[in-house]
């Protein structure tokens, strides 16, 4: 493989992972979702997606803040019903965060709103070529230089 092939995903990555790329990408994702729904709420709700019940400073190195901003952003989606806080059963001391029945359905809502984009996105490909695409987006998430963690159905975030 020619050297020039890492420069050019190299440079996509960095596109990507912009947080400009990302708060714009949230933004459409969570429209018209409700008032405390928003790109700063919504790596929250993606993050508990993805880890089910944890405690603040837990969820704050799964989703890049520190355990203040968690519970900040946490206290918000909780005034709407989205977020709970209960006692974690294995710490009384301990606090965990946990999705409510109305937050799973607002993380259903975003991740369709995701696939649906993405799908838009590769309407105009040849159909074995976005296939090849997503098997190989899969392999390099899963097996490339970005940590090797298990793929989920989780939105990101």
């Amino acid at each position: 493989m020619e050297r020039m092939v890492g420069h050019e995903v190299a440079d996509a990555l960095g596109r990507l992972l912009r947080r400009s790329t990302r708060a714009n990408l949230y933004a459409g994702l969570t429209e018209g979702l409700g008032p405390a729904v928003d790109d700063t709420t919504y790596p929250v709700l993606s993050g508990l997606a993805r880890t089910g019940p944890c405690s603040a400073a837990e969820l704050a190195g799964e989703i890049g803040l520190d355990r203040s901003g968690v519970s900040r952003r946490a206290s918000r989606l909780e005034a709407v019903g989205l977020v709970r806080r209960e006692p974690d059963p294995g710490d009384r001391r301990a606090v965990l965060l946990t999705l409510t029945d109305a937050g799973a359905t607002c993380v259903e809502a975003m991740r369709e709103r995701l696939a649906a984009r993405i799908e838009a996105s590769l309407a105009g490909w040849p159909a074995d070529e976005a296939r090849i695409f997503a098997r190989g987006l899969r392999r390099f998430v899963e097996d490339g230089p970005l940590g090797g963690e298990p793929a989920t159905d989780a939105v990101p975030g």
